[in-house]
Formats: C-alpha cells, sequence, structure tokens
C-alpha cells in the first residue's frame, strides 16, 4: 500500500474518489469550502438538497462532479464540529476505510488529515488515517485454501494537508502508522494461527525470524533444561502436562546507548489453554488458542520498534507453554516453589498464566530494567469488569499507570486503572505454602495482579495489563485485535524515545 502527503489543491488532483468531510446541519468542513468554490457551489447545493446531514456513519457518493479531476467525490459525515475530537477523527476514519474498501477504487485522496482537531497536529491525524486503512486492509488467509481478498484493493491513498510544515509532520506520522501497522499485523497473525502450528517451538522460531530481519533485534531462546537450572518451578508445572516444551523467548531492540536501562515487557505466551485438570467446558474453547494474545503484542511491539528505529532499549520476554490435561499434569492442591524461592499452592489449574509470568517476571531482574511490564490475557472477571472496550491496568506505580491510560488514550488503545490495595492481598493466604496462586471469586483481576505483584518487589516501576477482554474479538468477526501493541508503543515514544 503506497501512501504520500500531498498540499496542491484538491479540485485539481486526479483520484478514483476524493473524500470530504461534512459537519452536521450541512456544513462542509473548511477544506471541503475551499474544493466547493471549484465547483461553483455543486457540493452546497446538493446538501442542500438534504441527502446528507453531516451525522458520523453517513456518507453520500457523488459522480461527475464539475471542477473537480477525480471521478467520483465521497462526502462523509463527520457529527457535530463542536465535538470533532481525536476519537471523533479516529472513528470517522475508520468508516471511510470501509467505504472506499468497498468503492473499489484503487487509489483515492482524503481531505479529512487537514481539517483540524483538538489537541491533534498533522502528524497524528495522518497517523490515524493510515492506521484505519491498515487495520481494515489487514487479511488472514493463511489457512484459506482461495483467499478472500478484494479484486480491485485501494492501492494508493493521498492525504492531503495544508501546508508544508504539516506536510513534514504528516511524513512522519505516516512512518509512524505504517511501523506501528507490521507489528499489529505480526501480533494478530501469530495469535490467529491455529494451536497445532502456532506451538512453543513455532514462537521461537518467530523470534530468530525477527532476529534474522532486523539488525538491532537480538533473540535467545532458553530450554527446560535451562529454566529447570535456574527453578522456575511454576513455569515448568504448566508445561509438564503438554508433549511440546516450554520456550522462554527473549527479544531485545538495542534502539539506545548501552548504558540506558531497558524497559521490559513479558507476555504470556500459553499457546493453548484447555484449563489442564481444571478443565475448561466445551464451549469457546476454540478461543483459548488466543491465550498466548500478551506474547504476539510483545512480538508486534518488537518488530514495530524495529521498523520505527525508536531510540530506546526494549526487551521483550516470552514464556510459551501449552496448559494440557495430562498423566504428568500439574494439580489443584500441589506446591510449587518459584523461580524467586517463594512457595504457591496450587487452587486452579486454569490460572496457568500468572505461573509462566512470576517466573519470568523473577528472569527478567537480569536486566535491570527502568520499567517492567506484563501482559497477559489472564481473567475473565477483567471482562465482567470493563468489557471489551479496555484493557485492565494494575500497578504498584500510579504515575506509570497514567503514563499507561493517557498512551492508550491517544493510540485508540484505551485501559483503565484498577486498584491493587493491600487489602487484597488478604485473599492469597494459603495455610500449606507462603501463598496461594488464586484468591477467589471476588476481584479475580485483582488479585491476579496483588499475586504477581509479590514478584516485582525489586522494581519501582512495574504494571500488569490484563487483556482477555480485548485481545481478541468474538462473532462473525472473530479474530486477534493486536492489542496493546498500539498503547505499548506510543507509551514508549512518550517516555522513552531519545529522539
Amino acid at each position: 500500500m503506497e501512501f504520500t502527503v500531498t498540499t496542491a489543491n484538491p479540485a485539481q488532483k486526479k483520484a478514483g474518489v476524493l473524500v470530504i468531510g461534512v459537519f452536521e446541519r450541512r456544513r462542509l468542513s473548511d477544506i471541503g469550502a475551499r474544493i466547493d468554490q471549484a465547483t461553483d457551489g455543486y457540493l452546497r447545493g446538493i446538501l442542500a438538497n438534504g441527502d446528507l446531514d453531516g451525522e458520523t456513519n453517513t456518507s453520500l457518493l457523488l459522480y461527475d462532479v464539475p471542477g473537480i479531476r477525480a471521478r467520483r467525490v465521497l462526502l462523509v459525515g463527520c457529527g457535530k464540529a463542536s465535538e470533532f475530537d481525536r476519537r471523533a477523527y479516529r472513528k470517522v476514519n475508520a468508516w471511510v476505510a470501509g467505504l472506499l474498501e468497498r468503492s473499489r477504487a484503487t487509489d483515492a485522496l482524503t481531505c479529512l488529515p487537514a481539517i483540524q482537531v483538538r489537541g491533534v497536529d498533522a502528524g497524528d491525524r495522518a497517523r490515524v488515517t493510515v492506521e484505519a486503512t491498515e487495520t481494515r486492509r489487514y487479511r488472514f488467509d493463511e489457512f484459506r485454501s482461495e483467499p478472500n481478498t478484494p479484486k480491485h484493493p485501494l492501492s494508493r491513498l493521498a492525504l492531503h494537508v495544508a501546508d508544508g510544515d504539516d506536510k513534514a509532520k504528516a511524513e512522519a506520522g505516516i512512518a509512524h502508522a505504517r511501523s506501528l501497522a507490521a507489528g499489529v499485523h505480526l501480533a494478530r497473525d501469530l495469535a490467529n494461527r491455529p494451536a497445532n502450528v502456532c506451538t512453543p517451538t513455532h514462537l521461537a522460531e518467530q523470534a530468530r525470524a525477527l532476529d534474522q530481519q532486523y539488525d538491532h533485534v537480538h533473540t535467545t531462546v532458553l530450554e527446560e533444561s535451562d529454566m529447570e537450572e535456574l527453578g522456575m518451578g511454576a513455569m515448568l508445572a504448566v508445561s509438564r502436562g503438554s508433549r511440546e516444551p516450554a520456550k522462554l523467548i527473549t527479544m531485545s531492540w538495542q534502539g539506545a546507548g548501552p548504558d540506558k536501562a531497558p524497559v521490559v515487557f513479558v507476555g504470556k505466551g500459553v499457546t493453548f489453554d484447555s484449563g489442564g485438570i481444571s478443565i475448561k467446558p466445551a464451549a469457546a474453547m476454540d478461543e483459548m488458542k488466543y491465550d498466548m494474545g500478551g506474547a504476539a503484542s510483545v512480538f508486534g511491539l518488537i518488530r514495530a520498534c524495529a521498523e520505527l528505529r525508536i531510540d530506546a532499549n526494549v526487551v521483550g520476554l516470552v514464556p510459551a507453554a501449552e496448559n494440557m490435561p495430562d498423566g504428568a499434569a500439574y494439580r489443584p492442591g500441589d506446591i510449587l516453589k518459584t523461580m524467586s524461592g517463594q512457595t504457591i499452592e496450587i487452587i486452579n489449574t486454569d490460572a496457568e498464566g500468572r505461573l509462566l509470568l512470576c517466573d519470568t517476571l523473577t528472569y527478567a531482574k537480569r536486566f535491570s530494567p527502568d520499567t517492567i511490564i506484563d501482559i497477559a490475557t489472564l481473567t475473565g472477571a477483567c471482562i465482567v469488569a470493563l468489557g471489551h472496550h479496555a484493557s485492565a491496568v494494575l500497578s504498584t506505580n500510579d504515575q506509570l499507570a497514567r503514563q499507561l491510560m493517557q498512551a492508550g488514550e491517544r493510540a485508540g488503545d484505551r485501559a483503565w486503572q484498577l486498584p491493587i490495595w493491600d487489602e487484597y492481598q488478604e485473599q492469597l493466604k494459603s495455610p500449606f505454602a507462603d501463598f496461594s496462586h488464586v484468591g477467589g471469586q471476588p476481584a479475580g483481576t485483582i488479585t491476579a495482579a496483588c499475586f504477581l505483584s509479590r514478584f516485582t518487589k525489586d522494581y519501582k516501576r512495574w504494571a500488569h495489563l490484563d487483556i482477555a477482554g480485548t485481545a481478541w474479538t468474538r462473532g462473525d468477526s472473530k479474530g486477534a485485535t493486536g492489542r496493546p501493541v498500539p498503547l505499548m508503543l506510543q507509551y514508549l515514544l512518550d517516555h522513552h524515545d531519545g529522539r
């Protein structure tokens, strides 16, 4: 897909479709009004007929517009001008991306990036436009005998902006969006692959492929024998029930000097979760291939960092394993010794993700991280609390939690903070071990984070992202979303990019 930026008069540019924004009460955007001068008021006349008021998710496609070199003009509703903020702009661009795909046009010129949006510069506007287009273009056809691709896909999109300064910002925004899209697409591909293909070994192979593809990405893989030497009793207990050997994957992006402490991201990589001995019900168990959504997002983030060549040091840790009910599988009531030396009582083998994470959080200490963030499809309770709109963020550092939420807001990948007060720690008491690994039904997302916090006491800046409600969608559009790659990349750019 080719993206370009132009400051030339849109009325004089050839295109399959020219996109113009219209606000409610039939008011053309400023750039639309200027284009209308070339049509001798034709567009205003069309709006006066009442065919388009300007409400969101409405549009009108015009042919043979006088004074316009584009073959068609697409008028798109932008809602109320007073409410046209970052979220509204993102929503309109997503709507337009779908319309352009259905238009069968192979090239288009959009004037939406020229519309002023409160608190959003030309770079961000261009970025959102490209992100929306790339999201719409994504297809997962690896296992189809015939790919489900459009016969006439959009291959070129030009973005109109006001002037030269905006053009430079827009071009930077396009570069950001393309890098992010590369990462999100990788995350979605990995999570969408079936568990008989996307095994822990497959993830290790994909990590090595990134090492080969990018000069400053370096990958190492620990085998189960290495984990035994390290004392990773929690992670190894999970993998015991599977014929697929566990892997502990390290991917590092070295974009800054060696003296700069890295940001470490730990992604839960359960490539299939049957629930183990505490087996899940059959309904929707096929979705448990997505239980490595946290791992997939770490892969996507490393690729996005490499594509954008971010000036930061980033380490991605992926503990990968299957959770299966073999005769050797771990059991409720078992007591495990973790790499930290702490012992835990197993209550439910379907709470396996935190066992992979806890040993990996301890392992991460060797990287002396500035900040450590773990990402996991960890608890169904998170969906009960926040639905499918926001990921949960829990942290012992409120500043870090706020930074992640702000990054999510800007990236259109929202998160919301839940408390992690000491009172919730009481639910993890055990009569037989240092503590239990499950705190019961009440506040399940919070007590899961409380469990993880017991392995992060050496870190001043740690946060946990529960993406159980946001990592994939159900129904007709079932599939991986690639979240929270946008949030994590934006966080790095906001707080760790040295440029």
